[in-house]
């Protein structure tokens, strides 16, 4: 039985246009004209006991919504929503007390307060026996390594440290499933690395159902083997990450070092391929998947070639051709 089960979602709001100026502003008390966005147009998936499953698009697809209409801070314009058997919308208790959702631009910490003070109220929140939260936040804090900046004020932790607290807070609990919106923004990139850990770490050892957003494709890549890729509120991929790539990276990549000096010109006139980076004796280029091999051929027989590598295209790099360099988040 699917953990998370959403069948034909959507979200529309109305959204008021007023014209500018003092002329605008009279009018809107005659009369208001206004704007359907479709946030969430009609999606469908889903996910199964422990699958960690990345969630990305642009700016302004449709995943925190989503996100919000399956933790049940939003009501649905229409469509069936089911996570762990509940309709979300509904706000039980019983079902609240059983998933998380952690966004990385809003804090749910006392900010004048040390965190662990934010821990315990959330052990009255969530009704967690003392003994069971003992043993939870002293888990947490080892994986997390927490132990010296517990009494520290919150508002005086670094943004990764703080990163670091919200997710125990939202954690004491052990909640079966986790909604993680943007968890690494911000961050630097050991930060980021050590966050990445931390959440590969925890699925594993619990068997946590996971669904991730990122505007890093590092965390995606390295976390998740199922992607949804979303874009203006409706699904356009849902699989794993690796058929994505082999779907429409439609280039490869060759990364040359040559052992002696090299010009541009000299590659163009024999390979007629993009050149994606040069600085010699390093040199990138983007050539069609079936022409790769020939290409590779070409070079090694007419220069001297110290090391020659094909790879895929980076996911960043295909997930923005997918929606033509807007930006990812």
């Amino acid at each position: 039985m699917s953990v998370i089960s959403v069948k034909n979602l959507k979200k529309y709001y109305q959204v008021y246009q007023k014209e500018p100026g003092l002329t605008g502003s009279i009018k809107s008390l005659f009369s208001r004209r206004y704007q359907s966005v479709r946030a969430v147009d009609g999606i469908s998936f889903d996910i199964e006991p422990g699958e960690l499953v990345g969630f990305i698009g642009p700016n302004g697809a449709g995943k925190t919504t989503t996100l919000k209409v399956l933790s049940g801070l939003l009501y649905p314009t229409s469509g069936q929503v089911q996570v762990l058997g509940f309709t979300p919308f509904d706000r039980k208790s019983q079902f609240q007390k059983q998933f998380s959702l952690v966004m990385g631009q809003k804090n749910q910490l006392w900010w004048d307060l040390p965190a662990l003070d934010s821990f315990i109220l959330n052990r009255e929140i969530y009704e967690i026996p003392p003994a069971n939260f003992d043993k939870t936040l002293k888990a947490l804090v080892k994986m997390l390594d927490l132990k010296d900046i517990l009494k520290v004020q919150v508002r005086k932790l670094s943004l990764g440290q703080r990163m670091k607290c919200e997710l125990v807070a939202a954690l004491l609990h052990s909640p079966q499933v986790l909604f993680l919106d943007e968890p690494t923004i911000g961050l630097d990139v050991v930060m980021q690395k050590k966050i990445r850990d931390f959440i590969k770490n925890y699925q594993q050892k619990f068997n946590a159902t996971i669904i991730l957003t990122s505007h890093y494709m590092g965390d995606v890549r390295e976390l998740c083997d199922r992607i949804i890729v979303i874009d203006h509120g409706k699904i356009f991929f849902d699989g794993k990450l690796n058929t994505i790539i082999k779907k429409y990276a439609t280039h490869k990549q060759l990364e040359i070092i040559f052992a002696n000096p090299i010009t541009k010109d000299q590659i163009r006139k024999l390979t007629r391929a993009k050149i994606k980076y040069f600085d010699p004796p390093r040199v990138v280029l983007s050539v069609k998947k079936s022409l790769a091999n020939s290409l590779a051929v070409k070079l090694l027989k007419n220069f001297a070639v110290a090391d020659l590598n094909i790879t895929e295209p980076a996911i960043e790099d295909i997930i923005r051709q997918l929606f033509g360099d807007r930006e990812l988040a």
